[in-house]
């Protein structure tokens, strides 16, 4: 069996499962072999997933044991606030829990826009650290995984990872 590794832009509406209902990523990439989704974004979510047919590097990547980075853009109702900026990126108290510092950065010339590095995966933790300061996301686009980016993937493209990403991809691994 020859391994598929699959970088997709998610567009938001997609819902990142392989059961069979309305507007799953499955259906939306219509791949001809099964391939499975690496980790999740939510349905309001979109850009990077990695999708593959080899099972056992799913948990390498997905597990926050790894603290493998992945790299969100966002877009906000409000301006950011510089001490909103310091509060999110040494870690937020959201449902009992503390998130681990991230590194986060106003997109210059912009009022509220900012990218955020994460080495955990909550459900739904940058939504819900935003609702921490009573902002709302307006708009929520992962561009990074480890050492793949999104580039110019347009919502619903997919391409195969390069030789050269996946050599340093599986070079992280280890």
């Amino acid at each position: 069996m020859k391994i598929i590794y699959i970088a997709y832009n998610k567009p938001s509406g997609i819902i990142c499962t392989t059961e069979k209902v309305a507007g799953n990523i499955i259906d939306a990439i219509n791949y001809p072999d099964k391939i499975i989704p690496i980790g999740r974004l939510d349905k309001d979510s979109q850009g990077l997933i990695l999708l593959t047919n080899n099972k056992s590097i799913i948990n390498k990547i997905i597990h926050p044991d790894f603290e493998h980075e992945k790299e969100y853009i966002v877009t906000l109702n409000l301006p950011l606030r510089n001490q909103f900026l310091k509060d999110m990126a040494a870690g937020v108290s959201i449902g009992g829990e503390i998130t681990l510092p991230c590194k986060i950065m106003a997109v210059p010339a912009s009022r509220r826009i900012f990218s955020i590095v994460l080495k955990q995966g909550l459900n739904r933790q940058i939504r819900r650290m935003c609702h921490a300061f009573n902002y709302q996301v307006i708009k929520l686009e992962r561009v990074r995984i480890m050492n793949i980016k999104l580039e110019k993937l347009k919502p619903g493209e997919w391409r195969y990872l390069s030789e050269a990403e996946l050599s340093e991809l599986v070079s992280q691994l280890k």
